[in-house]
């Protein structure tokens, strides 16, 4: 018989064990590659991240409730104003306003607040605008003619609201108003006192900074730039009444 051929092992060889000096350059480089990874710091994108699309929209459809719901406050009173009517008038669904205002209420807070504080920095703007040297006469001109654009300028319905619907808003909404209201007038006592160390203020500048507000304030009742009378027009004519020439 002839011999048996030889069957293949089932097993297969073992590998070979690499040896010590194999074993500890893998380490090495191991750990080497490991301090490299720690020593590269993280980039960080700088400033704040951009907005989405979606807070984008978010921030627009606010604006127009809050400009819709101002400009109904003036024209049909808070209580005939509907949280329908206001979603209308921003183009939105009758429930939209209750995802950017828990409540009605909070809809007039944010009416009047954020008015006032938009108010407030613009005023200072105009301040900053003017030359160094320039007069406390000019410095009133200057915060007469803003008061007028905030009160009769294309987003004015603020201030008439703030006015009327004083008695809708809550006690403690009310506090909040008032600072900001006495942090904007608070800008004109300066002024004023310059003007009555001149001797040309006529009153005491308390007194005179409230008829002053009362005044202008009153503007909204009876102005229509269809009778002709321009803003600057009007601004000479109020600074007339409240100092000497």
């Amino acid at each position: 018989m002839d011999s048996p051929v030889p069957r293949a092992s089932a097993i297969a060889p073992a590998p070979k064990k690499p040896s010590a000096r194999t074993r500890s350059k893998a380490v090495a480089s191991s750990d080497a590659n490991a301090a490299t990874a720690e020593a590269t710091p993280t980039r960080r994108p700088r400033g704040r991240p951009r907005k989405t699309a979606e807070e984008l929209d978010d921030g627009n459809r606010r604006r127009k409730l809050m400009d819709g719901a101002a400009k109904l406050f003036r024209t049909q009173g808070f209580a005939a104003t509907s949280t329908r009517d206001i979603a209308a008038a921003a183009g939105m669904h009758s429930g939209s306003p209750f995802y950017h205002f828990e409540s009605k209420s909070a809809l007039l807070y944010a009416v009047m607040s954020e008015g006032m504080t938009m108010a407030t920095q613009s005023q200072q703007q105009a301040l900053d605008a003017l030359p160094a040297q320039a007069t406390p006469r000019e410095q009133l001109h200057t915060l007469i003619r803003h008061h007028f654009e905030i009160l009769l300028g294309p987003r004015s319905s603020f201030i008439p609201v703030m006015l009327y619907e004083w008695r809708s808003l809550t006690p403690a909404q009310r506090k909040g108003i008032a600072r900001i209201k006495d942090s904007y007038e608070a800008t004109w006592m300066p002024v004023l006192e310059a003007l009555a160390q001149q001797g040309a203020l006529q009153a005491e500048p308390g007194v005179a900074r409230l008829f002053i507000f009362g005044a202008l304030n009153w503007a909204v009742q009876w102005f229509s730039p269809k009778k002709g009378k321009s803003l600057d027009a009007l601004t000479d004519e109020a600074l007339a009444l409240f100092i000497r020439s």
